[in-house]
């Protein structure tokens, strides 16, 4: 299963009529917080699930150890990829599917800073693009604009020792009766290499209430994420002690949900359906975006 599929459909739109800017090199030289990426929007009144992305090129090999989000009200989700396909750059209209098949970093509403273990950093490679893919949600009757982006911390690659990556555990196989009642789903895998997690950060739209997190070596049961409780307007990053997993180790996510819509509830992109993923820092980087994800 493709970033695409997971998240609906691919493809973009065309041009927005206005003028496209050339394209942003990533940026260089100096460690610390800096704009990575971001663009600028705007949005008229009662307008749902607008898509804006900007793709940009990176000049030279930057690591990155730590990720936070420009997000002024109208900012949904906020999610950037990276590939080695530059055939669109500036900025574009798109749509959900306008993404790229590696994750860095992806936020919600009220997702905090993100900031790596010592020594442990992602790696964006001169020649690589990266994508940004703006959600923006206008509920009110009023326009609203903003520029919105992600901000790294750039990591000197003399202190790097682990190459990162993110990986999602989860499910897509949601069908939630409207009975106002607690129903909950699960997916996950079987490790077949080593990984060594670090943080993990659910994501779940606005009709669910709790996630667990939990990985099974032999007889030991460790939830990570024991029936957290989950609000859709505060999700979050939960950094934790470096646990390593090796082949065989199992990994579940639970999602619990409660539907009152008056129809069933199924997987989508819409805040109005639902989603179920645990997304997993992790090292060393390798691997499918969606190797531990059931469809």
């Amino acid at each position: 299963m493709t970033l695409a599929t997971a998240l609906l459909l691919v493809g973009c739109g065309g041009s927005d009529g206005g003028t496209e800017p050339p394209a942003t090199d990533a940026p260089s030289t100096t460690t610390g917080w800096t704009q990575l990426i971001g663009r600028s929007w705007s949005v008229p009144p009662g307008s749902a699930d607008t898509y804006k992305c900007i793709r940009i090129a990176v000049t030279e090999d930057t690591w990155v150890s730590g990720f936070r989000a420009i997000a002024p009200p109208g900012t949904h989700h906020t999610v950037i990829t990276i590939s080695n396909n530059g055939s669109q750059l500036g900025e574009y209209d798109c749509s959900v599917g306008s993404l790229d098949l590696k994750m860095l970093y992806a936020s919600g509403v009220g997702t905090p800073e993100l900031s790596f273990p010592d020594g442990v950093a992602m790696k964006l490679a001169a020649g690589q693009f990266i994508n940004l893919n703006l959600h923006l949600f206008n509920a009110s009757d009023t326009p609203l604009s903003g520029t919105s982006g992600i901000e790294v911390y750039r990591r000197d690659p003399a202190g790097v020792v682990h190459e990162a990556d993110m990986t999602f555990a989860g499910t897509t196989n949601i069908d939630v009766p409207s009975d106002g009642q607690p129903h909950t789903v699960t997916g996950g895998c079987q490790v077949n290499q080593q990984w060594n997690i670090f943080t993990v950060w659910p994501h779940m739209h606005q009709h669910a209430t709790h996630q667990s997190f939990e990985i099974t070596q032999g007889t030991t049961v460790t939830k990570v994420l024991d029936n957290k409780p989950y609000s859709f307007e505060e999700q979050v990053n939960y950094p934790m002690t470096t646990m390593t997993l090796n082949p065989g180790d199992r990994i579940k996510t639970t999602c619990t949900y409660v539907n009152n819509t008056g129809v069933p509830l199924r997987f989508g992109d819409s805040s109005n359906e639902e989603m179920c993923f645990t997304g997993m820092y992790k090292y060393p980087a390798g691997g499918s975006l969606y190797s531990c994800a059931l469809n």
